[in-house]
């Protein structure tokens, strides 16, 4: 994939890490439905890539994201055309295809929130796997302000992330949080200063890409089935990805690494 044709997202490919600005700054980042297009197209692209172990996110500009146009909802334009039942068909051709895309991803993720993550752009970062903030990070489920719904999947993602006592407080008040509310109620998994973001979103990447890509992919999608399954589901599945995972190269890499006190070096097999 030609990572230089997008008009919508800057990306790039380094060291393993896959690098995915949203790149609408004169619209604080707010999704339409070309930028959608590009988005899922290249977390497809990156899921069946060997080369990307794993996938940072970050915004243009001041903002992470605004969550949905509102230039477009006020003229009833592309996702936002139509009556109800179009809206709806509308949601589902449109916004909806960003958590299916998220929620398949055997690579791991983590969101950069150098600014505002507003409704569904709270929601992507809460779809991301880890979360890195700033002094400038700032969340808000304002849907309820709007006298609309999360129907980017908001209600199955942020519970996710904070328990669901705090995302019904942040769904029914629409309120906006500021940077260390959100290290507090457990959204972001650091926070430090903007100066210091980009370096620290690097360094997370680097620690990560450096894993047994096979061992990462299985363990983070044993995560994601654990959080919805029962005991013994959760069992089975791991006893089959450790009967994989023991009979690959990386796992006898591994071990030769430990006895040998050097740091692995993991191909993917």
């Amino acid at each position: 994939m030609d990572l230089s044709t997008f008009q919508h997202l800057k990306c790039e490919l380094k060291n393993h890490q896959l690098w995915v600005m949203l790149n609408r700054e004169e619209a604080a980042n707010a999704f339409h439905l070309p930028m959608i297009d590009e988005l899922v197209s290249v977390l497809e692209w990156a899921d069946c890539e060997d080369e990307v172990r794993v996938i940072v996110f970050r915004g243009a500009g001041k903002n992470f994201c605004a969550g949905g146009d509102v230039a477009a909802m006020e003229e009833k334009r592309e996702m936002f055309s139509g009556e109800p039942d179009q809206l709806r068909r509308n949601y589902q051709k449109g916004i909806q295809r960003i958590p299916k895309a998220m929620e398949a991803l055997q690579k791991p993720t983590i969101a950069l929130m150098n600014g505002a993550a507003i409704g569904a752009g709270c929601d992507f970062a809460c779809m991301s796997d880890l979360r890195i903030g700033c002094e400038f990070t700032k969340v808000g489920e304002t849907f309820t302000r709007l006298a609309l719904v999360p129907g980017d999947g908001g209600t199955f993602f942020l519970p996710r992330v904070v328990g669901y006592t705090k995302a019904m407080e942040m769904f029914m008040t629409g309120r906006i949080y500021k940077a260390q509310q959100c290290l507090e109620m457990g959204l972001l998994n650091e926070l430090v200063s903007s100066k210091e973001l980009l370096e620290k979103g690097e360094q997370l990447a680097k620690e990560i890409a450096q894993n047994a890509p096979v061992a990462v992919q299985m363990t983070k999608k044993a995560l994601k089935i654990s959080h919805l399954k029962d005991l013994q589901t959760s069992l089975d599945l791991l006893a089959a990805f450790q009967g994989i995972t023991q009979r690959t190269s990386d796992h006898f890499e591994g071990l030769d690494a430990l006895k040998e006190k050097r740091s692995p070096i993991f191909k993917g097999n």
